[in-house]
């Protein structure tokens, strides 16, 4: 079993959960209305002093969209005064250049822009409003205030077969680094997998793009991430379940990733109630799937398991019901069958609903287990 405790190095702060866009891939939870911001600035400030005495060095301000939090200024003087890198993740059509700037000059380090896709009516069509020349105005305002721009781009069926356009689109902005990465199905991206899961072709020749784009040479850093339905390999959840990042919820509940509070039966703590070290420490959420004492067969004995740590926990539950099931997107694991089903499906049309639409609902699951 590994030590409880693990000294976490980034602080994923989930400051609202309100937002502007309406994305159909959105990965807050489907019940994200009824979670408040309970935290003000002083609070926030308060976490990121602890979370530097835990070990943390950076802090991702996201959401929802964090600049609509009232006390941003505050909460971004407050990471940087607990001396923690501060990077802002956001839809980035609420700031103006004097506001950003602003928060420039209180210590913000980064910003990630959102984009849905290389034009502008599929894009505005994915965020549900109006948005994608704001946002090329935002990433413009980074430029000149020399803020470093990571420009994120959620991948899916939609958006897929111009990948290129997308790594062209990356370049005339200025980005440093632009992670394509493809749709993660939790939330509502989980309830309009139907929509957006992509087939193995139109991968394919994302893959190919980025190759070229890559030996080019003359671009921004290029992350891709496959989508677990076609990996065949589960990736190790958040870098492994409470062992090097640390979610808080705006409400204060810390988390060792952004879905863990949809899992019944875990109990997690939360800030300021408990100091930030019992919440990472003690809280038996937490610790639930820390190492490999909880695992079952096939992971118990597969030589992956310290690589993989039998993947997504939430995944596990959301498709399964068992979170301590081995992840079906393995292609070693007994219900991997749900996630070929899922690929197999992947060229039917199908409508996607917007966040926060009441009909969102995860899909019933496939082969729900009786004995979690």
């Amino acid at each position: 079993m590994e030590a409880v405790g693990h000294r976490p190095y980034n602080l994923v702060a989930e400051l609202t959960y309100r937002c502007p866009l309406r994305c159909t891939y959105c990965s807050n939870p489907v019940s994200f209305r009824s979670v408040p911001d309970a935290l003000d600035g002083e609070a926030w400030s308060g976490a990121f002093r602890e979370a530097a005495a835990l070990g943390v060095v950076h802090v991702g301000l996201t959401g929802g969209e964090p600049t609509l939090h009232p006390d941003l200024a505050e909460i971004v003087a407050g990471a940087a005064g607990a001396g923690l890198f501060v990077h802002l993740v956001t839809a980035g059509t609420t700031l103006d250049r004097d506001r950003l700037a602003a928060l420039r000059e209180r210590g913000l380090r980064s910003v990630q822009l959102s984009i849905q896709d290389a034009r502008a009516a599929e894009s505005d069509a994915v965020a549900g409003t109006r948005a994608f020349e704001r946002k090329l105005a935002f990433a413009r305002d980074a430029a000149a205030l020399d803020l470093p721009l990571t420009l994120n781009v959620v991948l899916h069926r939609g958006n897929l077969d111009r990948t290129d356009e997308l790594i062209e689109l990356g370049r005339r902005l200025g980005a440093q680094r632009l992670e394509l990465a493809n749709v993660q199905y939790h939330g509502f991206a989980l309830a309009n997998r139907a929509a957006l899961l992509p087939t193995a072709e139109q991968l394919e020749r994302a893959a190919g793009a980025v190759a070229r784009a890559r030996t080019a040479g003359d671009g921004p850093e290029i992350l891709f991430v496959l989508p677990d339905y076609y990996a065949d390999r589960p990736k190790p959840c958040m870098g492994g379940w409470g062992r090097r990042i640390l979610v808080m919820t705006p409400e204060g509940l810390v988390l060792p990733c952004h879905a863990a509070a949809e899992i019944p039966g875990l109990e997690f703590f939360r800030y300021p109630e408990h100091a930030l070290r019992e919440c990472w420490e003690s809280a038996p959420g937490i610790a639930a799937f820390r190492g490999d004492d909880w695992m079952r067969e096939p992971c118990r004995s597969c030589p992956e398991r310290s690589r993989d740590l039998g993947g997504c926990r939430c995944q596990a539950f959301q498709l399964t019901g068992d979170p301590a099931a081995t992840d079906p997107a393995c292609a070693l694991a007994p219900d991997h069958a749900i996630v070929l089903d899922a690929r197999a499906r992947a060229a039917r049309p199908a409508e996607a609903l917007y966040r926060g639409d009441s009909r969102a609902k995860r899909p019933p699951l496939s082969n729900p287990r009786r004995d979690s």
